[in-house]
């Protein structure tokens, strides 16, 4: 059902995208929106600091005149994605919604919490990866025990324990990679796209994943690599707009605008400025939130 009325709104967003017209004049600082110029922009940079990107030509049933004919879209491929987000231990003290204060925090950002961005995984760090099969038989334990008597993790208790300091026996170790290769599924990769949405005027995430054999995943498999609390909502299946592919996900563009615009106005309480150019870098990293496992977002040392 909820396939179907993404359809449908899929289908009503294509006419009235055609029915919008071009944005030439410069909206970025009033409402977080971008002219197709900007998107170039934004993209050069991005290319320029992260070479994993990479622009990319549009099938010529479905170029966009109103961007260069060699700029259309923006690609990188095989990003690994090495476990699941069932893996990752769920604890409702791992959720946090995004805001300015934690999207790009490293950069400078404070404000509200009310972005509507759920990072289910924020706090994972702190939270070794089970297997599969590991979390199966815990979730077997869990129907035959019904009675709670087992306490949930509490960081507090272990921050006064001492459990976290460095040289404490009973903390948990990060196993090394050896070990680590076979408990793990043999890595899925996944091409991602940058499109600029001439509707919403904003940048738009596109993801095409493959198993080890480099086949495609079915939509099922791919919602394991995605946040629970967006797969098919913040997350659908649509047409490409530059591709004359099957339905592929995307990450719905309608608040892209209104987090931008959040971002850039706690950096100005902060007496800092964002960029145009800088869209993208910021882009990338408030999206991770919603596929924590896909291991694209290497700007993270890229200074703002």
């Amino acid at each position: 059902m909820d396939q179907l009325i993404n359809n449908m709104k899929s289908t009503a967003l294509s006419v009235g995208e055609l029915l919008t017209p071009v944005l030439r004049e410069s909206k970025f600082r009033e409402t977080g929106v971008l002219t197709p110029d900007e998107f170039v922009a934004a993209g050069d940079h991005l290319v320029h600091h992260c070479p994993t990107w990479a622009w990319a030509k549009a099938d010529p049933k479905k170029l966009r005149e109103y961007l260069p004919k060699d700029k259309q879209f923006l690609i990188t491929r095989n990003v690994p994605c090495h476990k699941r987000c069932m893996q990752m231990e769920y604890d409702p003290t791992q959720e946090k919604v995004l805001s300015g204060n934690e999207v790009g925090a490293e950069d400078g950002f404070a404000g509200d919490e009310d972005s509507g961005w759920v990072d289910t995984h924020h706090f994972a760090s702190v939270v070794p990866v089970r297997t599969l099969e590991e979390v199966k038989d815990l979730d077997k334990d869990n129907d035959n025990d019904d009675d709670g008597e087992e306490e949930a993790l509490d960081l507090d208790d272990l921050v006064d324990s001492g459990a976290l300091e460095e040289n404490d026996p009973g903390r948990f170790v990060v196993k090394n990679e050896k070990m680590m290769e076979s408990e793990v599924e043999k890595p899925r990769t996944y091409d991602l796209h940058i499109t600029y949405d001439k509707y919403y005027q904003v940048p738009r995430l596109w993801l095409t994943g493959y198993n080890e054999r480099r086949l495609p995943l079915t939509v099922d498999e791919m919602n394991e690599d995605f946040s629970a609390d967006h797969a098919n909502k913040t997350i659908t299946m649509e047409s490409h707009p530059h591709l004359d592919v099957p339905l592929i996900a995307s990450v719905h563009p309608c608040r892209h605008a209104e987090t931008m615009k959040r971002l850039m106005d706690q950096l100005a309480e902060n007496g800092k400025e964002l960029s145009v150019e800088q869209y993208l870098l910021i882009f990338l990293k408030f999206v991770q939130a919603i596929i924590p496992t896909v291991e694209y977002d290497y700007t993270r040392s890229i200074q703002l």
